[in-house]
C-alpha cells in the first residue's frame, strides 16, 4: 500500500500533504492525554509495531504481496489521534531510511494509512463493541473487525488515488504521465489483496493483541476506555509491565526475515523498469513516473537491505533493528516537543480528553 514517488502527480501529493497538515497539528494537540501520562512510551511501541508489522509481506493469489499496518490496534489502545502520530512516524522512517514509499508521496501514504485507516477502523470498533465490557470477547472481536475494515477502506482510497492519475494527468494524446492504472484495474487489484488475505492478517493480529491485553495488561486498555465497565468476574490484575512490549518487538525483529519469503512485489510499487508496458498499452514508461521515481536517493538501507542485495536476511534484520530504534527516537522527540508546547501555552497537567475516547 506504500505509494512510491512518481506514481502520483506532484499536484496530488501536494493536495494530500496539505490535507494532512491540520490532521497532524490536531493529533499533536489531541494526543496530549497519552503524552502526559505514564503510558507515553506506548506511542513509541505503537510506532515500532507498525514499522515492524509492515515488514511481514504475505503472498496474494495473483502473485503480488500485501501486509498488515497495525493502525487500528494503536487507535484502540491509545486513541486514533495517537495512532496518526505513531503510524505517520513509521511511514516517515520507512520513506527516508529504507525507500519504502515515496518521500514526495509521504503525505499521501500518511493520509491513507495514518488517517483514513485508524479513524475508519476505530469508528467500526466503537460501533461493533457497543457497551460491551472491557474484558468481553466481543470487544476483542470488534477491534479485529475494525482492523479488517480500516485496512480495506485505506486500500480502496489508495486504489482511487492510483486510478484517477491517468484520467487527470495525461499528455495531449492521452498517454498517462504518472500511474498508468485505471480504476477498473486498481480497485480489483487492491480489493483482491486486502479483502482476501491482508485484511484477515490484520484481523487476527488485532484480535490476538487485544485478547492478550485483556488477560494480562488491563491497565493499558483502560487508558483509552476510562468509563468502560469490566466483566463481573474481573479479578485483580498485576501492575502493568513493559516486558511484554520488549519481548513482543524483539520477537518481531527476529522473525522479520519471514517477510522475504513472499514472492513478488506489491501492486503499484514496481520500479519503472519492471512495469509490464504491454499490459497497460504503453510504448514507454510514463514521463512523470520516470522523472520522479528515485527522487529520494539517500535511503540508508534501500529496500530493507544492503546494496547489491547481498546477505538479504541479515540486511532485513539490521533494517528491522535500525527502523525500530529510529521510530522510537523520533516519537521521543515528538513527545518532548508536544510537552514543551503545552508548557509554553500553560496547559494544565490534567487529562486532555481525546476524541473518540469517550
Amino acid at each position: 500500500m506504500h505509494i512510491p514517488d512518481g506514481y502520483l502527480s506532484p499536484t496530488t501529493c501536494a493536495v494530500l500533504t496539505a490535507a494532512m497538515v491540520p490532521v497532524w497539528a490536531t493529533a499533536a494537540r489531541r494526543a496530549q492525554r497519552v503524552v502526559k501520562s505514564r503510558y507515553a512510551p506506548m506511542m513509541a511501541v505503537g510506532a515500532a509495531y507498525a514499522f515492524l508489522v509492515m515488514l511481514f509481506n504475505v503472498p496474494i493469489p495473483d502473485g503480488t504481496t500485501a501486509h498488515a499496518v497495525g493502525a487500528v490496534l494503536i487507535a484502540v489502545l491509545l486513541g486514533p489521534w495517537a495512532a496518526t502520530i505513531s503510524v505517520s512516524t513509521a511511514l516517515l522512517i520507512q520513506a527516508l531510511f529504507f525507500g519504502d514509499g515515496g518521500v514526495l508521496a509521504f503525505g499521501a501514504n500518511a493520509f491513507n494509512m495514518a488517517f483514513v485507516m485508524p479513524f475508519v477502523g476505530y469508528g467500526i470498533y466503537r460501533l461493533v463493541a457497543g457497551d460491551a465490557a472491557l474484558t468481553s470477547s466481543r470487544r476483542a472481536l470488534a477491534a479485529g473487525v475494525g482492523g479488517y475494515v480500516g485496512l480495506n477502506v485505506a486500500a480502496l482510497v489508495t486504489a482511487i488515488e492510483f486510478g484517477l492519475q491517468p484520467t487527470l494527468f495525461h499528455s495531449a494524446d492521452g498517454t498517462p504521465l504518472y500511474a498508468p492504472f485505471h480504476l477498473a484495474q486498481t480497485i480489483p487489484a487492491m480489493a483482491l489483496a486486502h479483502l482476501t488475505v491482508a485484511g484477515f492478517v490484520e484481523f487476527a493480529l488485532t484480535v490476538g493483541v487485544v485478547t492478550y491485553l485483556q488477560r494480562a495488561n488491563l491497565p493499558l486498555l483502560r487508558l483509552n476506555h476510562p468509563d468502560v465497565a469490566v466483566s463481573g468476574d474481573e479479578v485483580v490484575r498485576r501492575p502493568l509491565s513493559w516486558r511484554w512490549a520488549f519481548y513482543g518487538l524483539a520477537a518481531m525483529i527476529v522473525l522479520s526475515p519471514l517477510g522475504l519469503l513472499a514472492p513478488g512485489g506489491a501492486f503499484g510499487e514496481d520500479a519503472p523498469a519492471n512495469l509490464d508496458l504491454a499490459k497497460y498499452h504503453l510504448g514507454a514508461v510514463p514521463q512523470g513516473l520516470n522523472s520522479y521515481t528515485g527522487w529520494w536517493s539517500h535511503a540508508v538501507l534501500d529496500g530493507y537491505g544492503f546494496s547489491g542485495g547481498s546477505t538479504a536476511r541479515l540486511g532485513y534484520w539490521v533494517s528491522a533493528i535500525v527502523g525500530a530504534i529510529a521510530v522510537g527516537v523520533v516519537i521521543a522527540l515528538l513527545i518532548g516537543a508536544i510537552r514543551l508546547v503545552g508548557a509554553l501555552r500553560g496547559d494544565g497537567d490534567g487529562d486532555v480528553a481525546e476524541a473518540g475516547a469517550a
